[in-house]
């Protein structure tokens, strides 16, 4: 699935430390230019020095192994792709859990994750934890995956008139999670079964939730003010206007604009016939295609 050398994704992402004395955010993008299909690899670590940056880094680095691996084969991933995404959720949680158990000074280790597959104009992903994944469009912004946090649970009462909304802002427990990878089970995974269309002129923000020291409106207003440059300059905008709180709490940022500059697509039934035709590569001798493990899903909160 290559095309000419003109960039289908601009892509561009930024990281740092904030008020904090180390990083746990890792962050990793791989959109090869001229390419129909890329990805991005963010996961934001719990645990503290020498636990929340090793489990970031342990996490990103088995998922994105797994996908460059699964992506030389773009239609045969595509003909399976949510299964597939679930399973290298659950080979990056074993590795905690495989960490854990060499260096069990280390338990309590954990990560978020949130990884975006970008097929053309198909948008898969896999999310577990609280990273935003925020998709820009005609002026309005809006959270594609799950928030594995209290923060929806604690809107709802302020919607149901049973909280204030400034107390609700400030409540002690609206950052703790509902679902985090820490080599257990994994309570809850957001996978979409279909992919989400994407239309030229779409923003993918895919963030830590560093980025959330913003409201969703100021970072409305920086993309609707800003769209039309550059992802690289977007990227240096948000970063700026970060910096401009000056927040002594300021966590670790991470974080990855991408344009969608091109939303052009093979037709369906093309590829219904290529990813047919890739599943059937995958059928055993027995006739059954190979299913990945069930998830092994964990408790927990950052």
């Amino acid at each position: 699935m290559w095309r000419s050398r003109e960039s289908r994704f601009d892509v561009a992402s930024a990281i740092s430390k904030g008020a904090r004395d180390y990083q746990e955010d890792a962050i990793v993008s791989d959109f090869p230019i001229g390419s129909d299909t890329g990805f991005l690899v963010l996961a934001d670590g719990m645990g503290g020095h020498a636990a929340g940056d090793v489990s970031s880094k342990l996490v990103l680095t088995e998922v994105y192994g797994e996908l460059k691996f699964q992506l030389a084969d773009p239609d045969a991933f595509e003909a399976e792709a949510p299964a597939i995404l679930r399973e290298i959720a659950n080979i990056a949680n074993d590795s905690i859990s495989s960490h854990v158990a060499h260096h069990p000074e280390a338990e309590g280790m954990g990560a978020t994750l949130v990884v975006p597959v970008i097929m053309e104009n198909r948008l898969y992903w896999l999310s577990v934890g609280d990273s935003p994944l925020y998709l820009f469009r005609q002026g309005k912004l809006k959270q594609l995956n799950e928030d594995h946090s209290m923060a929806p649970q604690i809107d709802l009462m302020v919607k149901s008139g049973l909280l204030d909304a400034d107390a609700a802002l400030d409540h002690p427990d609206r950052n703790c999670l509902t679902s985090v990878m820490m080599g257990e089970r994994i309570p809850k995974v957001d996978c979409p079964e279909q992919p989400f269309e994407l239309s030229e002129g779409d923003i993918i923000v895919c963030s830590s939730d560093g980025l959330q020291f913003l409201t969703d409106a100021q970072i409305e207003r920086v993309l609707n003010k800003n769209r039309r440059k550059s992802a690289s300059e977007i990227a240096e905008i948000l970063l700026n206007e970060l910096g401009k709180l000056d927040d002594p709490d300021q966590d670790n940022i991470a974080f990855s604009v991408i344009k969608v500059n091109d939303a052009t697509a093979t037709p369906a039934s093309e590829r219904m016939r290529r990813q047919t035709m890739a599943k059937a590569a995958n059928v055993g001798d027995s006739g059954h295609v190979f299913e990945p493990d069930q998830i092994r899903a964990v408790n927990t909160g950052k």
